[in-house]
């Protein structure tokens, strides 16, 4: 097929380069603009966009679509379909409309659950049990349209986002192969009115760990913002992130480190840190990260300003 690809995220390259290995002909890529990144501030190309660029690929990044020129621009690439992947921009009723088959897109969520930006974060948070990903035929609803394919998977315990990204990220790339494959064959299914919800955008203002919460909720917390943008404590001064966890035995009052092996009581119950990163340093093991910063017994974590 001619395809016209939408991505701007590291989520999205292994699908751009699922459909070059699958032979499909890539009339262009639309991904965001190059943003200011690093201590320079200098102008860095989305992952999409540098990936492109090294597989020969033809790249354009409006800032919009939503004028007549970008619009007759894409249709006169007369593509079969659009493959829209985490693009990071609205598409008009114009664009939605223009290649033969639509616009397909990978959702990272089991639709009609968590619609929006955030899929795979606030699975994690609310303790779904599963996820998985749809490809889905494109209205102009926000993630409302019928899905023509799904693949289901089940959340590991101590999973975080970052680990179930890749795992998604993979699986979208299988699977909308699959979809350009029967396209022909394959039943838009309507999504049900019941079970809507929406992943909002992290918000950094979620991140400061409240000890007083329960075990559960404060290691959803912590798998659901790793590794970005990472939930924290305060240890005396300094602010620490926590990247891991995983529930563990014990109590006491909130915040309050009970062992040598970073185990510390929540409101109810306690868990276990098992990664962690201190400012200007690299993420490391709990075992590896306790060499460097000691947290003995009784050790308060947590303290004003937190939130």
């Amino acid at each position: 097929m001619r395809i016209v690809f939408m991505g701007t995220p590291e989520f999205s390259v292994p699908v751009l380069e699922a459909l070059v290995a699958a032979g499909h002909e890539i009339a262009a890529v639309y991904c965001q603009p190059p943003r200011p990144a690093g201590r320079g501030k200098k102008d860095r190309p989305s992952p999409v966009q540098a990936r492109a660029e090294a597989l020969g690929l033809e790249v354009r990044h409006p800032s919009s679509l939503k004028g007549a020129e970008a619009q007759a621009e894409f249709a006169a690439l007369r593509a079969d379909v659009a493959v829209v992947v985490a693009y990071g921009l609205i598409l008009p009723k114009a664009v939605l409309g223009s290649p033969r088959f639509g616009c397909l897109n990978i959702h990272a969520s089991l639709l009609p659950r968590w619609r929006g930006a955030a899929p795979i974060h606030r699975a994690i948070m609310a303790g779904d049990a599963q996820t998985g990903i749809c490809i889905m035929q494109m209205e102009a609803g926000l993630d409302t349209g019928p899905v023509l394919l799904r693949s289901v998977v089940d959340i590991g315990v101590e999973e975080t986002t970052g680990e179930l990204h890749d795992r998604l990220s993979s699986l979208g790339a299988d699977l909308i192969i699959e979809a350009l494959d029967r396209l022909n064959e394959l039943e838009a299914q309507v999504q049900p009115e019941e079970g809507v919800t929406y992943a909002a955008k992290i918000d950094k203002g979620e991140a400061a760990v409240d000890w007083t919460r329960s075990a559960t909720e404060v290691d959803r917390q912590i798998r659901g913002l790793s590794p970005f943008p990472g939930a924290w404590t305060k240890v005396g001064a300094e602010r620490v992130k926590l990247l891991g966890a995983r529930l563990a035995e014990g109590s006491g009052a909130p915040g309050v480190v009970l062992d040598d092996a970073f185990t510390v009581a929540c409101g109810e119950g306690a868990l276990q840190v098992t990664r962690a990163q201190r400012a200007g340093r690299a993420a490391q093991e709990a075992e590896v990260f306790l060499h460097g910063m000691a947290l003995p017994m009784g050790t308060v974590l947590g303290g004003e300003g937190d939130q």
